[in-house]
């Protein structure tokens, strides 16, 4: 079932070892050119692309891309009383949790230079949640959330339609739920490229987040720096390590839960134990074959799917920040010399009793995560990603007598005479 790999007594380059094989060169570019078409193609047309685009990839033809509030409301009210009572329990752990996150503008003064920091939040936040193959009203919470905590005047949610012209009433609901300002139902590449350059209809944003497919992902590689981003998000990725007292049958549930959405993911069990190695491979057998994503799944773990065998946690922690997964769950004694061995992951869950599928819903969390070992240098969405830090710089002239000498001495030697004279007009006055 999961291709295994022993590194056991292994002491070579495990960045090697665990090399997974790269895409094809001609797949990436054939979705690079086309993402850049289409970005051209909204920039230049706006609302027409727009509607052409979403006959062409959704199957439906729109007259107004816009989500207007009755609808959201409508959407609300006629979902299941106990999904609504689960997303407004999620918003209240959610938003708990990044009110924590909360930055308070800072002061500081040295020789007689005052620094204020101002916080601010971006005007407009646009929100991207996939549609397709699964509805994900958890990703709006988790995308609109920060924003408003972030205190961001307007948020845009994007999201794609069904082959109805709306999208799912479970996403809508999640928006009613969020707060979200805007709704959109355009989805895609061109999504990304109404929000990040505007059109008759979308106001261009300041910020992009969320996740999506390849050509998602690849149409906010190129609008950034026309607009900010969260990250490139690409599969989802889960690593377990698991001990002797594992439970087997929840270590390959775990592996499941996150392949289940779908091809190009990884779903990693990492072991010192051969017979736990044997036991999640049945378990993972017989819950696939009863899987309602069975297809998705088989997908995902034919390509991503392994058992690490190696010789102690230590060894499985070194194996895990190489990989630097966006999921990582601890399922083995001593978790917490474990947790200080961590360093990279986009998210840890600690204990049997922690599966991440909690984080991706109710824990508060975000579950935007770096996926793709980008774990390695960025971090979950958070409120700071809505918002920008603004120094304010007051000086007097006692101040820049303290300090106008040594700027000007800087200015000098790199041979900025315009800067020196700045400062040195303002010494000299009479």
């Amino acid at each position: 079932m999961l291709s295994r790999l022993d590194l056991r007594g292994y002491t070579g380059d495990l960045k090697v070892a665990l090399m997974r094989a790269p895409e094809m060169d001609s797949q990436i570019a054939t979705v690079q050119d086309a993402v850049t078409a289409i970005l051209a193609s909204v920039r230049e047309h706006g609302d027409v692309a727009l509607r052409d685009y979403t006959q062409r990839f959704d199957g439906v033809r729109l007259n107004d891309l816009r989500v207007h509030a009755d609808e959201l409301q409508s959407a609300l009210d006629s979902i299941d009383p106990d999904l609504r009572a689960a997303l407004e329990f999620a918003r209240d752990q959610i938003l708990a949790y990044h009110e924590s996150q909360r930055e308070h503008a800072g002061r500081h003064e040295r020789n007689g230079v005052h620094v204020q920091e101002l916080i601010l939040p971006v005007d407009r936040a646009g929100l991207y949640v996939p549609g397709g193959r699964a509805a994900y009203p958890s990703t709006v919470l988790m995308t609109a959330i920060p924003a408003k905590v972030a205190g961001v005047p307007a948020v845009v949610l994007c999201v794609p339609p069904d082959a109805s012209g709306s999208p799912s009433g479970y996403t809508l609901a999640a928006a009613a739920i969020a707060g979200v300002d805007e709704v959109y139902r355009v989805g895609g590449a061109q999504a990304i490229a109404a929000m990040a350059f505007g059109t008759e209809s979308i106001e261009a944003v300041d910020v992009i987040v969320g996740p999506g497919n390849a050509y998602v992902a690849e149409a906010k590689r190129q609008v950034i720096g026309t607009v900010g981003i969260d990250s490139i998000a690409g599969p989802s990725e889960v690593v377990v390590i698991a001990d002797n007292a594992a439970e087997a049958t929840w270590v390959a549930a775990d592996l499941l839960a996150q392949a289940e959405h779908g091809p190009g993911g990884r779903a990693v069990v990492i072991t010192w134990s051969e017979s736990v190695a044997d036991a999640v491979d049945r378990e993972l057998a017989a819950l696939l074959a009863n899987a309602t994503r069975r297809d998705e799944a088989s997908s995902t773990l034919a390509s991503g799917g392994s058992c690490i065998l190696v010789d102690d946690i230590r060894a499985a922690m070194n194996v895990s920040n190489v990989i630097a997964p966006e999921h990582l769950q601890l399922m083995c004694a001593n978790v917490a010399d474990a947790v200080s061995m961590v360093r990279n992951a986009g998210a840890v869950f600690v204990g049997a009793f922690a599966p991440a599928v909690i984080g991706d819903y109710v824990a508060g969390v975000n579950h935007v995560l770096p996926t793709g070992g980008s774990a390695r240098f960025s971090s979950a969405l958070r409120v700071t990603n809505f918002q920008k830090h603004v120094h304010v710089v007051t000086i007097d002239e006692l101040g820049l007598e303290r300090v106008g000498p040594f700027a000007a001495t800087i200015a000098d030697a790199e041979g900025l005479d315009a800067h020196a004279q700045s400062v040195r007009l303002r010494r000299n006055r009479t």
